[in-house]
């Protein structure tokens, strides 16, 4: 009666939600736009306000889409069995980078609207995450490597 689930199955949802913010951030990247009007309209009608709300938005969706994209090729080597490779690492490597330029647009952009404070903060977590599994993944490549030698 349960729901049988196995690293396979795992790995597929993962898959299916790449898919799902891949969608997002295409909806955000075609509507940022119109949200920038209408964040101009509440915020004073200042033009410049937008102009930067669109910065944001589009030098963090080239951040996403490379972070989507890295995340995709780390599934794929996973469900080939491929896990402790230096691909991976390299693709955790790009996937934490991403995280913390995200953290600093995010913190500059807080500057003309504070509620990006908490998306930098949350990006920030996200790259330290990210980055802490990488390093134990290059020590696990080192440990594999050097006890393949002595075998």
């Amino acid at each position: 009666m349960g729901l049988n689930w196995n690293k396979d199955k795992s790995v597929v949802l993962s898959q299916v939600c790449i898919a799902v913010f891949a969608l997002c951030l295409l909806a955000l990247d075609i509507g940022a736009y119109r949200l920038a009007s209408w964040f101009v309209q509440l915020r004073l009608h200042d033009w410049r306000l937008g102009a930067l709300l669109m910065v944001s938005i589009y030098s963090g969706s080239v951040l996403a889409w490379l972070c989507l994209y890295r995340l995709w090729k780390l599934l794929g080597n996973v469900r080939r069995g491929e896990l402790f490779v230096p691909e991976n690492v390299r693709c955790m490597r790009v996937v934490s980078w991403c995280c913390a330029l995200a953290a600093g647009i995010c913190a500059l952009s807080a500057l003309y609207y504070p509620p990006f404070l908490f998306v930098a903060v949350a990006a920030g977590f996200m790259a330290l995450i990210v980055r802490i599994v990488k390093n134990a993944f290059e020590q696990a490549i080192a440990m594999k490597d050097e006890l393949d030698l002595t075998v």
